[in-house]
């Protein structure tokens, strides 16, 4: 069993530095478009990637810990049945992910101030540390990808097929998660048969580097019920 993470918008894999260092054999592949090559413009198409990247590496058996745009690709993938994923643990997810047109203005007229201004957003305590790391990522997506990204996210609605999905699923949301708030992790436990929703307190959107420690521990708590499990 593998544990195979997935970022969000106008991120890259390294969101995940303190997930992969704690999870022996975790993966936390960086998108297409985001630093490396290509341009995804929709879920369905990041789906793809991470099931190319399933079948290159080999993997039989995984568990997906999807964040934001990468909890919506988790669920997309869940909505296809693969075999080979045995759970997904959303992070700052949602079964649709509207985005403001003021984002999208912002974005398009200065990226730069519009990438400060997401950073800040991402925490619940926006630190100088946390948003400088969170800008520097973003710019070195750069807009035309982060566009991309969110515009995929605005699309995005599975809320009338979440009763399709028959894989333990577990919904995982900062308190103060301005983005994607704690209602939307209820919304997916009430609707996908046997998920759960744990609120991890004092937490914003990018939990996992905000709350490192109580992310590892429920993400921790979900993946040993799987047999073989990759802690």
């Amino acid at each position: 069993m593998h544990l195979i993470f997935i970022h969000g918008a106008g991120c890259t894999g390294d969101v995940f530095d303190a997930q992969v260092s704690a999870f022996p054999g975790a993966i936390a592949p960086t998108l297409p478009g985001h630093t490396t090559p290509g341009s995804p413009a929709s879920i369905g198409e990041f789906a793809d990637a991470v099931t190319a990247g399933l079948d290159a590496r080999g993997l039989d058996s995984v568990v997906l810990c999807g964040h934001s745009m990468g909890a919506a690709i988790a669920l997309e993938l869940a909505l296809r049945h693969d075999k080979r994923i045995k759970g997904i643990a959303l992070l700052g997810g949602g079964a649709r992910l509207r985005v403001r047109p003021a984002t999208f203005e912002s974005i398009e007229r200065d990226f730069a101030a519009a990438a400060h201004t997401l950073a800040e957003a991402f925490f619940s305590d926006p630190t100088a540390a946390r948003v400088e790391g969170a800008v520097a990522g973003l710019l070195s997506v750069g807009a035309d990808q982060t566009l991309r990204d969110f515009r995929s996210c605005d699309a995005f609605d599975v809320s009338d097929r979440l009763g399709e999905i028959r894989l333990p699923v577990l919904a995982l949301t900062g308190e103060h998660d301005v983005m994607t708030p704690p209602k939307y992790a209820t919304f997916l436990a009430d609707r996908i048969p046997g998920a759960a929703a744990r609120i991890l307190p004092g937490a914003g959107h990018l939990c996992m580097i905000e709350r490192p420690a109580e992310t590892n521990e429920a993400l921790l708590a979900f993946v040993n019920q799987f047999e073989n499990s990759p802690v």
